[in-house]
């Protein structure tokens, strides 16, 4: 079984992506990881090299910043990435500069990529996910987090990244017909420095909102507000272990009180609901379950 890993990256540096820790994580699930790497200002290129990753292949991209509306430049780049990844793959792995894998998913993984790599009817993978926020120990736990998404696609069948590349599509646009690997995403986008997430989301939004648009979504401030978060809670579990040494060098706290939740009566009821029955009503699914 041939597995290749891609990614995309611009400028992560400056906004502390831990594409590091990310890439080596699917290591050693693939024979090749390709990282397509944009134009960037801040030494992006030479430090995905300096990783020493022996499977690693960089193609060099020029990000199109006219595409600023609905992230569209994130699956542009995406399917940059996909297309030059092996086409003699049996899947393809992707992994954006935010998320890890845990060393204690890789044989659950893997073995759901043998199971299903003949399988007809399955056309991709599912995750399920934890989205940590503030610090490394809170996740949120609303409504506005998916719970699961797409990261692992067979190649040969046309499948392409879809709008801002969370997820993906068929090459009719059709939804992908998915299993479950029972793993875990651990997406650490929303935990950094407040000085480093002000940053993060005006990078963010320039790819979403145009100039005026950008100016009422991100406050003109040096620190991001992490206090407006609906719900949190605490998080019990382990981290993957390539990430223990960034967390340990966490240098800033922030004052978080999960029991504070910022609900109106409608997503008190949807949020209780679910916590009660396990249903999320009106989730939006990019895929389907077989």
């Amino acid at each position: 079984m041939k597995v290749s890993g891609f990614a995309i990256a611009r400028n992560v540096i400056k906004a502390d992506y831990p594409i590091g820790e990310s890439l080596k994580s699917i290591a050693p699930l693939c024979d090749e990881i390709v990282v397509a790497v944009g134009n960037s200002d801040d030494g992006t290129r030479d430090y995905i090299l300096s990783l020493g990753i022996p499977q690693l292949k960089i193609i060099d991209t020029i990000w199109d910043d006219t595409l600023r509306e609905g992230g569209k430049v994130l699956a542009d780049e995406t399917n940059k990435a996909l297309a030059a990844t092996n086409p003699y793959a049996d899947w393809c792995f992707y992994i954006q500069a935010d998320e890890c894998i845990h060393e204690q998913d890789l044989s659950r993984i893997k073995s759901a990529m043998e199971t299903y790599k003949s399988d007809k009817n399955v056309d991709a993978l599912l995750f399920n996910y934890l989205h940590f926020y503030g610090t490394y120990d809170f996740i949120g736990d609303s409504r506005r987090w998916y719970r699961n998404e797409i990261r692992i696609v067979k190649q040969g069948l046309g499948i392409t990244s879809w709008k801002d590349a969370q997820g993906f599509r068929s090459s009719q646009h059709k939804k992908l017909r998915v299993k479950s690997t029972g793993a875990t995403i651990y997406h650490y986008g929303w935990v950094k420095h407040p000085e480093q997430q002000q940053i993060k989301q005006q990078q963010f939004h320039r790819l979403w909102h145009d100039d005026e648009k950008l100016k009422k979504m991100v406050a003109d401030s040096a620190e991001f507000d992490y206090s407006s978060i609906d719900s949190l809670k605490p998080f019990t579990g382990t981290h993957p272990e390539i990430m223990k040494k960034r967390i340990a060098g966490i240098n800033w706290d922030i004052n978080i009180d999960s029991h504070r939740k910022r609900f109106t009566p409608k997503t008190w009821f949807l949020y209780m609901f679910e916590k009660v029955f396990g249903i999320r009503i009106g989730e939006y699914k990019n895929y389907k379950l077989t």
